[in-house]
């Protein structure tokens, strides 16, 4: 049993990074100056307070374009991966209607791209959605036979929120590329956890989110192309001009100093980053498989993110399972931005599994919060997904 008298004093294990992260203290060092010593406008650039926050947010571009390879002049600064992608979404689609109304995508996407794609139905565009194998990989064959004379958009996310399965990039981009069509990709998942270069990959707008790489909430950005293509975007927000025209608003100074230096360090520290939660993630699934009979991966067993482990555990509701451990770990059934909906996952029932494995699967992403193996409750999971088996 889980003594929760001792288990109230410290805070459960987290294991939900695909949900959130820590904003790094040295991301949060580097963005205290902004809110109240160097608290210029960035548009204000006719006296020093302005300059001050211009030459912030110069700075910051470039440590985020350099770790996908981009120019400071393409990353464009958003409240976050969903707006970005209904920036890249939207944008393409009303500057480009003239040339067709067709947009690709798969079936296992993130809500901010198919709501956005759902929204665009509702307007008269057609849209693909392209299904994908057990392990959550797009075909390929398929993505280039759906491509028509009408096709404007490919928007493939990089690697999937919840099981984690990475997408062949560089191959969807050749595609593009061989039929002049724009690429997308939501990288929020995928961004300063995996190596990403947006012109060796072919990729022409690509979505970011700080919080999901150790930066703050609230800050995202977008990469647009400028040159082979140079990709042009009707703005979905108006007044002002900022950011070349294509999203208006002041500029969220402290939240691009610090999205700027969660990219740098992931820079620096990636490689080695990468490794050790592999090591801890792969350590973690033999220890649930030596202890949870029965219990099967979800995803691609190789071409998955670094920190991702999605598991079927039948026998157990999820939800159920959250509750027996909400003192010790904390996990997620799926989409953070969907975690309070009890429909069953769709990225799930889009492998091909009914609603009984979608509702008995649990999503553990490790990160920076975790150090040691020693850390890890796999007692405490393995514990409570035997009482709760032993109920049923």
């Amino acid at each position: 049993m889980i003594d929760e008298s001792s288990s109230a004093e410290r805070k459960p294990v987290y294991l939900d990074h695909h949900a959130t992260t820590p904003v790094d203290p040295r991301v949060l060092q580097a963005m205290m100056p902004y809110f109240s010593q160097m608290f210029g406008n960035a548009a204000s650039t006719d006296h020093l307070y302005g300059n001050e926050a211009a030459q912030a947010v110069d700075e910051a571009r470039a440590k985020v374009a350099e770790l996908i390879g981009a120019q400071p002049q393409e990353i464009v600064s958003t409240s976050g991966a969903t707006e970005s992608d209904n920036l890249a979404i939207l944008g393409v689609a009303e500057r480009h209607v003239s040339n067709g109304k067709h947009v690709i995508t798969c079936s296992t996407e993130h809500k901010a791209v198919l709501d956005t794609c759902k929204n665009l139905e509702s307007r008269g565009f057609r849209i693909t959605y392209l299904p994908v194998d057990r392990y959550g990989m797009v075909d390929l064959n398929r993505i280039e036979s759906a491509i028509g004379s009408d096709t404007i958009l490919i928007s493939i996310m990089a690697a999937n929120n919840e099981i984690g399965t990475i997408a062949p990039l560089k191959e969807i981009g050749r595609i593009a590329k061989r039929h002049d069509v724009l690429f997308h990709t939501d990288a929020a998942q995928a961004f300063g956890h995996i190596p990403l270069d947006v012109d060796e990959m072919g990729i022409d707008l690509l979505s970011i989110s700080g919080h999901k790489v150790y930066g703050p909430k609230g800050i995202g950005a977008l990469y647009v192309r400028r040159l082979k293509p140079r990709v042009k975007l009707t703005p979905q927000m108006h007044g002002g001009g900022h950011e070349r025209g294509m999203r208006s608003g002041t500029l969220n100074v402290p939240g691009i100093v610090g999205l700027g230096e969660a990219a740098d360090i992931a820079r620096r520290e990636m490689a080695d980053e990468s490794t050790r939660v592999r090591e801890l993630r792969d350590y973690l699934w033999r220890e649930l498989q030596a202890r949870i009979p029965g219990i099967e991966l979800n995803g691609h067993p190789e071409q998955r993110l670094p920190h991702n482990l999605n598991v079927y555990i039948p026998g157990v509701q999820n939800r159920a399972l959250l509750v027996q451990l909400k003192h010790v770990v904390a996990l997620s059934t799926g989409s953070a931005c969907t975690s309070t909906d009890v429909e069953p996952s769709h990225v799930i029932l889009a492998l091909g599994y009914d609603e009984a494995r979608a509702h008995s699967s649990v999503r553990f992403g490790l990160g920076r919060s975790v150090k040691l193996r020693s850390e890890l409750p796999i007692d405490a999971i393995a514990d409570a997904v035997a009482r709760l088996r032993c109920m049923t």
